[in-house]
């Protein structure tokens, strides 16, 4: 249960600082800075904070009145700031001090841009709750994000009939990154946008869509302010974008997006389990054999090495740490990371090559094997479908990707519950993917 106050005004005076926690802070000082006439801004406030068992992870998401920027043609609009993602006290009650030279907590903050309507005299509560839905997916997942994620969430963010549905993630215009006492905190705008913008991130990259969408006043702007009332897309606005811009962008480029979380399953059907230690991965109509705490948390963190984007397409072995020494303790990078870091080779279970797979998606991942061969594949990359049922992985792997255990010879590979396909010739001849049934000559795919 949330409850919305205006903030202590004592924040704003130097001689009683010393009663807030360094991290808070620290986050109090950046908004001051930006707000100097507005010490006391309304926040919204677990009242059962997440460190004693509420449900909440942030403890607080500050609203401020935001006047815009007339000469850049940017409107009023509330501007919403989280607190709790990063570290706020420094004492392992939320998040566990690792130094001063890496992250604080997660390492950001996520913010908010709202079009203020005629006549708004208070900001809407319901970013916050939304913040809030973003922060438990944070805590419970440990994957982090970057600037040009998005995220489909499939609903209008504030419970309308609007058509600003998903979002992406960009820095916050305004607010620069910092060191706390606890570490470094960036911070990372939440950007509502149409199903079409998003798929078109999904198929190109977020980052070239949060351009277009600054080019286009009513679509965002320069400091993208997101406006629930928009009725059209970037495309519905400007035709010549999608054929000019987001075609020929991933006919260049490709598409940054290396993988998803999704509903997916894969069998082996070349022969039988030989016995009960025999690591498939998920059999259809039975129950899949349950990994160790071990094994588990080492092929996450083999996933997750193949799923980061480096400029060289690289798919690591097995790991058998837990974590690099460059970042804390059970921190799991976005799907979109940019980061990579050598890690040490380890042979968990043996890897087989099979003769037939029969894979499993649901519409929504389907939909996205268009941009799986012409966005990934075709330029040499890999992308990944990792379950979300379990530890199960479909990785589809070009021939120049380093590190593949999939080859031209033995197009279908498996390493315990993680699958590898390279059979381009099979996902060549399906360039359209509609929806429903895929029975191709050795692999069997259903939408």
């Amino acid at each position: 249960m949330d409850e919305m106050r205006p903030s202590s005004g004592a924040a704003a005076h130097l001689g009683l600082a010393s009663i807030f926690p360094p991290g808070l802070q620290a986050i109090y000082g950046e908004c001051r800075r930006l707000y100097p006439d507005q010490a006391n801004p309304l926040q919204v406030t677990a009242i059962v904070k997440y460190w004693l068992g509420g449900p909440d992870p942030l403890d607080y998401i500050s609203m401020y009145r935001n006047l815009g920027c007339p000469g850049q043609d940017v409107p009023e609009h509330w501007h919403y700031v989280s607190l709790g993602l990063s570290d706020l006290y420094g004492d392992n009650r939320v998040h566990e001090f690792t130094g001063q030279e890496g992250p604080s907590g997660f390492g950001f903050e996520l913010t908010f841009r709202l079009k203020r309507e005629a006549g708004e005299t208070a900001p809407p509560t319901w970013p916050a709750e939304l913040m809030q839905g973003l922060a438990r997916y944070v805590f419970q997942s440990e994957n982090t994000f970057c600037s040009g994620d998005h995220i489909s969430w499939h609903s209008p963010l504030d419970n309308s009939e609007s058509r600003i549905q998903h979002m992406l993630l960009t820095e916050d215009p305004q607010m620069q990154p910092m060191q706390t006492p606890f570490g470094h905190i960036s911070f990372l705008q939440i950007v509502g946008v149409c199903t079409e913008e998003l798929q078109a991130a999904q198929q190109w990259n977020g980052q070239g869509i949060l351009d277009l969408l600054r080019g286009v006043h009513i679509a965002g702007g320069p400091w993208l302010i997101t406006d629930m009332r928009r009725g059209e897309t970037i495309f519905d606005i400007d035709p010549h974008l999608q054929q000019e811009r987001v075609d020929k962008g991933i006919e260049t480029d490709g598409s940054n997006l290396s993988g998803v979380s999704a509903k997916c399953a894969w069998d082996d059907l070349s022969r039988p389990p030989e016995d009960e230690d025999d690591s498939r991965s998920i059999c259809i109509g039975s129950q899949p054999r349950r990994l160790s705490d071990k094994d588990t948390e080492q092929i996450r963190e083999a996933l997750r090495k193949g799923l980061e984007i480096n400029s060289k397409s690289v798919l690591p072995p097995i790991s058998s740490q837990k974590h690099s020494h460059d970042r804390p303790q059970s921190r799991k990078d976005s799907l979109e990371s940019e980061s990579s870091a050598a890690i040490v080779p380890h042979e968990l279970v043996r890897t087989r090559q099979l003769e037939s797979v029969h894979l499993k998606f649901n519409q929504e991942s389907g939909t996205l094997l268009p941009l799986c061969l012409r966005g990934r594949l075709l330029h040499g990359r890999h992308f990944t479908y990792k379950s979300i049922n379990g530890d199960t992985a479909i990785t589809f792997v070009s021939t120049g990707v380093e590190g593949a255990f999939a080859t031209e010879e033995h197009p279908y590979a498996a390493h315990g519950p993680w699958l590898q396909v390279t059979d381009m010739q099979t996902l060549l001849h399906h360039k359209k993917w509609p929806g429903g049934e895929y029975i191709f000559k050795r692999c069997f795919i259903f939408g």
